[in-house]
């Protein structure tokens, strides 16, 4: 039987400890939401440096949980202002090349100050059953 193993992740900003920045069950790593704020806490000044920013921190935790951005299956965004999508989705694609399943939704506030709040779902080893252009829903 498998068994979670918690990964926490000195480099990225400090979490509560009601949770786990990640954990790794198996081969999937599941990363809680990483907020737009720096390892020091301070919140970068323009939204799209908050959502490097949170990219970066998803990066880091992906990185000691053995997993790496292009193995990343599914993203949940949470951003404080819709209107910000355009700028979001301008840095998303520098990150996420692959385009893994994703969904975005405004929320009325994040902790921190932070504008945006990113939790994703990866792989922790490629595994290719079949390629994705080969698939029809016809």
């Amino acid at each position: 039987m498998m068994t979670p193993q918690p990964i926490t992740v000195t480099s990225t900003p400090p979490q509560n400890d009601t949770y786990s920045q990640a954990v790794r069950l198996g081969d999937v790593v599941y990363v809680s939401g990483q907020l737009g704020v720096r390892r020091d806490g301070s919140v970068p000044d323009t939204f799209q440096e908050q959502v490097r920013q949170a990219l970066d921190n998803v990066a880091a935790v992906l990185e000691a949980a053995g997993s790496k951005l292009s193995l990343v299956a599914k993203v949940n965004i949470y951003i404080t202002d819709f209107s910000m999508l355009r700028q979001m989705n301008e840095v998303y694609p520098q990150y996420f090349p692959q385009r893994p399943a994703k969904t975005t939704v405004q929320v009325a506030r994040l902790d921190k100050g932070s504008q945006i709040e990113v939790e994703v779902v990866a792989s922790v080893t490629w595994v290719s059953c079949f390629k994705p252009s080969s698939v029809s829903l016809d």
